[in-house]
């Protein structure tokens, strides 16, 4: 066989491989998937078809492995009997009826209940949370459970790390679980290891991605939670972790960068909750399934008490938890919407919710960050912009050089949900991720406040003056836009 002969055999070889990928994906991964991400995958893999279909080989499952999967609906037992608190859920003020339907939801989706009799605490302010969390370890006496998508030994944390020690020197059980990639990630992982292993702590990585050890799945599934328990009496969770509000990074540190967070403390029946969701994770990564302690009971005074309800979400789960709860609430909400996320990415299904709500006379209000920190996913939020403005939603972006990282929304004066959650694909789709729907006037008041002091350090953005703006801007807004539906 001659050279040109060769030649054409292999064109002809590779020209059929080209069409039997094309055809298999147009079959294969419309599948199971939302319209637009099998669109932007199918973009991908016929204008790149070799590195695209390498790419959704590694990254086109939003599943975690089977066994993790199992372990989860294994778990959801022991979370079914995590039901202290559903006698006391308050009926002082009526319920509104669409709420009722909402909680069913999340019961079956999640298998927590909502549960009354619980303290509701705020606490934005960075350096306050923290110190609030380490009194709180400080005052342990049987067991502390510390969850965080990322850990970090620093300046900031290093009175977090002592007091988990001196928890551990007391006799104290506790327990640290940290995302692999994410903490790998920031300045100071190896020293982080070093002071963990010197501690005497019980950790873990969560969703190692060690290859050589048999253990790792899709690299971009993580495990993005943030919660504290302290001897099943006191619960945090929100949106911040333990590093310091630079995360040390030179490029933050050159700009001026600082991030604002929200932690919510939390006691009563709903700490059981969010324990459960410690010992779900725990057992994933260990094959430990802590055994159930009988909840201390202990009296609160001084605070209304608000009704609380866990959603766990994540690949772990068949369905998408958060988003069917945030959706529910837009559509439910007959006055007013305040969202606050710092990655906001929305499905069509989301978007259609905001604006519809916006469109029939709702004040609706979303608050954001004037900067950004992730190129990609900041230019893809702002692709949106234009059609939230147009549909009557207020835009406000907050003062840079502060990145607003708070995870919170309220639904007329009856409902907030706070958690690690952010309004984007990533958190719908592959991120494990807490949210807590709390019921009760008194907190939702509290971030009402919260919002307040947003709106005093934002400015609103304008129609007219969005539509202005750069054509260069808009290109890779839109590029963005194109690249995120790709999960």
């Amino acid at each position: 066989m001659d050279g040109w002969t060769l030649t054409l055999w292999v064109s002809a070889i590779l020209i059929a491989i080209d069409f039997v990928v094309r055809v298999v994906s147009i079959v294969l991964i419309p599948r199971n998937r939302r319209p637009q991400t099998a669109m932007a995958w199918l973009l991908a893999i016929f204008f790149l078809p070799y590195i695209g279909i390498i790419l959704f080989l590694i990254l086109g499952s939003r599943h975690l492995p089977k066994g993790r999967r199992d372990k989860q609906d294994e778990i959801n037992q022991y979370i079914l009997n995590t039901t202290e608190g559903m006698d006391q859920v308050s009926q002082e003020h009526p319920w509104p009826e669409w709420l009722e339907p909402i909680t069913a939801l999340n019961r079956n989706l999640g298998a927590m209940p909502l549960v009354g009799g619980n303290d509701a605490q705020v606490f934005p302010d960075y350096l306050e949370s923290l110190q609030a969390m380490t009194d709180a370890v400080g005052a342990a006496k049987k067991y502390v459970h510390s969850e965080f998508y990322i850990m970090a030994l620093d300046e900031t944390t290093a009175p977090y790390f002592d007091a988990l020690e001196a928890a551990v020197a007391r006799g104290v059980t506790v327990r640290v679980l940290l995302d692999h990639i994410a903490s790998l990630r920031s300045p100071g992982y190896r020293r982080t290891i070093r002071r963990l292993k010197s501690m005497g702590v019980q950790w873990q990585l969560m969703l190692p991605f060690q290859p050589l050890r048999g253990k790792f799945q899709r690299i971009d599934l993580r495990n993005h939670r943030k919660l504290l328990v302290v001897d099943g009496l006191v619960a945090f969770t929100g949106s911040q972790n333990i590093i310091d509000s630079t995360y040390n990074k030179r490029s933050n540190l050159r700009r001026g960068l600082h991030w604002k967070d929200l932690m919510v403390r939390f006691e009563g029946p709903i700490v059981a909750g969010i324990n459960a969701l410690f010992v779900t994770d725990w057992y994933s990564e260990t094959n430990e399934l802590l055994t159930r302690e009988a909840n201390p009971v202990r009296e609160l005074r001084g605070r209304e008490r608000v009704g609380a309800q866990v959603v766990p979400s994540g690949p772990s789960f068949d369905g998408e938890n958060n988003l069917r709860l945030f959706n529910s609430l837009l559509y439910a909400a007959q006055e007013s919407i305040t969202i606050c996320s710092p990655y906001f990415v929305p499905d069509e299904s989301m978007l259609y919710a905001i604006t519809t709500a916006a469109q029939s006379g709702l004040e609706v209000e979303l608050f954001v960050s004037e900067i950004g920190d992730q190129p990609v996913v900041y230019h893809a939020q702002r692709s949106y912009y234009e059609e939230l403005l147009k549909s009557g939603v207020r835009i406000w972006l907050y003062r840079a050089p502060t990145v607003l990282h708070p995870k919170h929304f309220t639904i007329d004066d009856q409902v907030a949900v706070i958690g690690s959650s952010n309004m984007d694909m990533r958190s719908f789709s592959l991120n494990l991720e807490i949210s807590v729907m709390v019921r009760g006037h008194s907190f939702v008041r509290e971030l009402r406040l919260l919002e307040q002091s947003y709106r005093d350090n934002s400015r609103e953005i304008r129609l007219d003056e969005w539509l202005a703006r750069p054509f260069f801007s808009q290109v890779l807004d839109n590029l963005a836009r194109l690249t995120s539906a790709v999960q």
